[in-house]
């Protein structure tokens, strides 16, 4: 009697987290962004090129997923046209690319904070640009939609709060723990931001937000074209990673900015690819076990 009052309790409980799986989930990759955002910066404050990173980010990425892409997605046969293919094309473009390009050279004049709190404007940004476009509705009328309007005024006006008004820092360690510890006085040199280059910085950011949120308003209508998901994240990769390559190479033809080592550089690549993969192998752990 005492074990089957047991499974009654546990039952709710354990229909509870599965409603709840979806919100535990983006949580979990709130918290590992938090740490990309900070390697990101510790990369680019050494002095990696941030076009450069993001090429290196995106071809990685590209390269651990397809193996997932082939195994898992081998029985789905997908037709994939050229006029798809285009869409898939400028989609990186114009999400992933643009996006993670602002972003890393944003990250240059801002701070790993800054960045990871700017962050969550991209739901209030998406909310808006799809009302905009008139994808998403919206009704004043009742508390839902008071909530939705509300909440992304609150968003968006800290976003705005964070990008223009910057205190004094915050001198919680003697030295950034990222920084060399050699006598290179470039390295030792304190990281300092003046004014017009942290509102740059945070223009940067803020379009950055706005190139993604778009970019996740165009998934919607590429994934019920091709819902091979898995595949189609491994080409967006592999699109932003041939577009970002061309940009890097314009930007900078030094090729001593190729050069990876082991040291912050290819430790900031590695957990950036982490991250890109976090969603992925969350849909992976759905589809092996649920």
């Amino acid at each position: 009697m005492k074990s089957g009052s047991s499974l009654i309790i546990g039952h709710p409980i354990m229909a509870s987290l599965e409603t709840q799986k979806p919100y535990i989930a983006m949580i979990f990759v709130q918290v590992v962004y938090a740490g990309m955002a900070l390697f990101s910066k510790a990369a680019i404050a050494q002095g990696m090129n941030p076009f450069v990173f993001v090429v290196y980010r995106q071809a990685f990425a590209a390269f651990a997923l397809a193996p997932f892409a082939f195994f898992f997605e081998s029985g789905k046969v997908t037709p994939l046209s050229w006029g798809l293919l285009c869409k898939i094309f400028f989609i990186s473009l114009m999400g992933i690319t643009l996006s993670l390009n602002l972003y890393y050279v944003a990250i240059n004049f801002t701070s790993a904070t800054f960045a990871a709190a700017t962050t969550n404007a991209i739901p209030a940004i998406t909310f808006v640009m799809a009302v905009l476009l008139r994808i998403e509705s919206v009704c004043i009328k009742n508390v839902d939609g008071v909530a939705k309007v509300m909440g992304s005024i609150v968003s968006l006006s800290g976003a705005l709060v964070y990008a223009f008004v910057k205190g004094p820092q915050l001198k919680l360690m003697k030295n950034n723990w990222y920084l060399s510890s050699n006598n290179n006085d470039h390295d030792q040199k304190p990281i300092n931001y003046h004014r017009h280059e942290w509102v740059k910085g945070s223009l940067m950011m803020l379009s950055a937000n706005t190139a993604w949120s778009l970019w996740l308003i165009l998934q919607g209508g590429i994934v019920k074209q091709y819902p091979a998901k898995l595949r189609l994240t491994t080409l967006q990769c592999l699109f932003s990673c041939i577009q970002s390559a061309f940009v890097a190479i314009a930007m900078d033809r030094n090729p001593s900015s190729w050069k990876l080592g082991w040291d912050i550089n290819l430790l900031s690549v590695a957990y950036c690819v982490c991250y890109s993969l976090t969603p992925n192998l969350f849909f992976l752990f759905k589809y092996l076990f649920i």
